[in-house]
């Protein structure tokens, strides 16, 4: 076989993998950010590591 040829199916295997590693990359941090939306949208804030005062309703009669 030419080495030209050979040169050239490695070349394509080669890209071929990184697309596969890149695809997989990519859906991966779709997946990461659908859950870190999914995790922002649920219920109502969360006020659980919130210093004591903050976050409460504020009297402005005074």
């Amino acid at each position: 076989m030419d080495m030209a040829l050979v040169a050239s199916v490695m070349a394509m295997k080669q890209a071929s993998t990184q697309q596969q590693i890149a695809t997989s990359v990519i859906k991966q941090n779709a997946d990461m950010e659908r859950s870190t939306v999914l995790t922002l949208l649920e219920g109502a804030p969360s006020q659980a590591n919130l210093g004591a005062g903050v976050g409460g309703k504020v009297d402005v009669a005074a």
